[in-house]
């Protein structure tokens, strides 16, 4: 959130105003005309999956608004539909608003708490004559409803006396009906240009136990009746949500003035984040998992915040991802470029520089004594000295990555291949003297020669044009990593148009089994993450590493396509 306006000096000789969105502008106006006397805002998912990208934003939003204002944030599970709703969604949840730093203290609360207020309210609403009991199909009530173009006719149920109307919503709660036998609804206008106001479905039956109430009801409110209900109940001042419930504000705002709510809320829309070319419908991510194509709600290859934080992302560079979307009242799509460019800003002073090869090849200085190990030391990173040293072995046999020697190199290939001189990492020169290759005509060991006079790779007398990085034989880390590029075709887009499928990407996933690591990352936990010189940023695995075998995910390449 911006700061509060404020004066350059006493003078008022000039004024300095910080830009603001235009939910700060509305509160503002709220507070200033005594609307409200504070603030109280909260995040309310539906736990029926994993939250995405997209709910951090919301998220950070309501939370930001209420630290901004000094007022209260709640969170609170909208869990009124039972055939979609499971206590592990619920556990994902409560993790990912408390790992984005949305602090809900003691305020977390559940729809279903509230149940027994909703079925008065509806009885009160039948008893104003504002609800009816109505017995016509799913499929009538749509075709009543009428459309854009026409307006709706009312149900033949629509008049039925309020004592009667109270029975039958007794009996409905009593469970004497089967699912889809009645329904309650607000009885408001058929005509409606707006079609949510055309008589909505407020109450279903529905047999079905709840997570969270067991078998106590056999009817559940309908969403967008409860949702006022739950925010008026709560004290919330400020209900933020997105644009495609714009529509729907009406019927929120018809609830709770009938309901005779002495603070009603206001409802706020703002656009929603999306993201190009990433999967995030729950419907398409539900059938990856259950199809075995991704490694559940967290597979790093989902934008799901549970994904992200596997893969590697921190709590900071989402913050920062959001502050630059902004706030708006207009849908657009943002590059996912610019959610790698906000991890990459956040980790490149912060993170230890290490080095690692992933596809290695034996390196053996001929020249070199082999009982020998030296240490160098090295600074963690380049840019934070705070980071500190590390020593690094160095002997006389190492491994280099395959892609750093050719026997046939092109122009301006600066790196090792037959009489070349290269730059080993902070330690010497060498220069290729020899090769071995298997009788398939594959490299298995490179020979060179290294000069003891270039210690730390440094030499006055003459120049090399390559560098690369290392690490010694003995003294290095078997790993395996894994390198992640995007879920889905980004030529041919995520959705297929002539049926609705995903454009998978078959190489969105490249396991590296032979990985060697400096010896540093020894003892590196889940979520431990580090930079491996010349590679990328990487992560370790919290489903899969261990202490005897480490894992690592790539969180992002260290080369950017995106200009902030």
């Amino acid at each position: 959130m911006s700061d509060i306006p404020v004066n350059a000096n006493e003078d008022n000789e000039a004024k300095e105003t910080v830009s603001r969105n235009f939910i700060e502008n509305e509160i503002d106006k709220d507070l200033k005309e005594g609307n409200y006397t504070s603030v109280h805002t909260r995040f309310p998912p539906e736990p029926n999956g994993y939250l995405h990208i997209g709910h951090a934003k919301s998220i950070l939003l309501n939370y930001g608004l209420a630290k901004e204002y000094g007022g209260k944030f709640n969170l609170r599970f909208d869990d009124t539909n039972p055939t979609k709703e499971k206590t592990e969604f619920v556990d994902s949840i409560k993790a990912d608003v408390e790992w984005l730093g949305a602090d809900y203290e003691d305020r977390m609360f559940f729809a279903s708490d509230y149940f027994d207020q909703m079925y008065e309210a509806a009885v009160k609403l039948i008893k104003k004559g504002k609800a009816f009991v109505c017995d016509l199909t799913a499929d009538q009530i749509r075709e009543y409803r009428g459309s854009f173009d026409t307006p709706g006719k009312n149900s033949p149920y629509r008049d039925r006396s309020v004592e009667e109307n109270l029975e039958l919503f007794d009996n409905m709660k009593n469970g004497m009906y089967k699912d889809g036998e009645k329904v309650l609804r607000a009885k408001i206008d058929m005509a409606s240009p707006n079609i949510n106001m055309r008589d909505p479905v407020i109450y279903r039956v529905a047999h079905m136990s709840h997570h969270n109430t067991g078998d106590k009801w056999c009817i559940y409110p309908m969403y967008d009746f409860a949702h006022p209900i739950e925010d008026a109940i709560e004290g919330i001042t400020h209900s933020i949500c997105t644009l495609e419930f714009e529509d729907h504000r009406p019927l929120y705002d018809w609830v709770v003035r009938e309901l005779e709510y002495e603070y009603p809320p206001r409802q706020i829309e703002f656009a929603k984040l999306y993201l190009t070319n990433v999967v995030t419908g729950k419907r398409y991510i539900k059938k990856l998992v259950e199809e075995g194509i991704v490694d559940g709600w967290d597979d790093p290859r989902l934008v799901s915040i549970a994904a992200l934080r596997r893969r590697g992302f921190t709590p900071e560079s989402i913050r920062m991802f959001v502050e630059l979307c902004g706030i708006s009242k207009s849908n657009s799509s943002v590059d996912y470029a610019m959610l790698e460019y906000c991890i990459r800003e956040d980790l490149k002073s912060k993170r230890p520089r290490i080095m690692a090869v992933l596809d290695p090849v034996k390196l053996i200085i001929d020249n070199y004594p082999e009982d020998k190990t030296e240490y160098f030391e090295v600074p963690n990173n380049l840019e934070n000295e705070g980071l500190g040293t590390r020593k690094v072995a160095f002997s006389r046999e190492l491994y280099i990555d395959r892609d750093d020697f050719m026997i046939e190199p092109p122009k301006k290939y600066f790196r090792m291949f037959p009489g070349n001189e290269v730059r080993l990492m902070n330690a010497y020169f060498a220069k290729c003297v020899g090769y071995e290759t298997d009788e398939n005509g594959k490299v298995t060991v490179v020979h060179c020669e290294y000069d003891p006079e270039t210690i730390g790779g440094e030499c006055s007398t003459r120049k090399v044009k390559g560098t690369i990085h290392w690490v010694s034989a003995a003294h290095s880390v078997p790993a395996e990593v894994r390198l992640y590029e995007n879920l889905v075709d980004e030529e041919k887009g995520v959705y297929n148009e002539e049926d609705g499928s995903l454009n998978l990407n078959p190489d969105s996933r490249k396991i590296l089994k032979d990985c060697r690591i400096e010896e540093s990352v020894k003892g590196a936990k889940a979520y431990d993450s580090f930079q491996f010189v010349r590679q990328g940023y990487f992560c370790v695995d919290v489903k899969d590493s261990s202490d005897d075998a480490l894992v690592f995910n790539r969180i992002v390449s260290l080369k950017s396509s995106f200009k902030l």
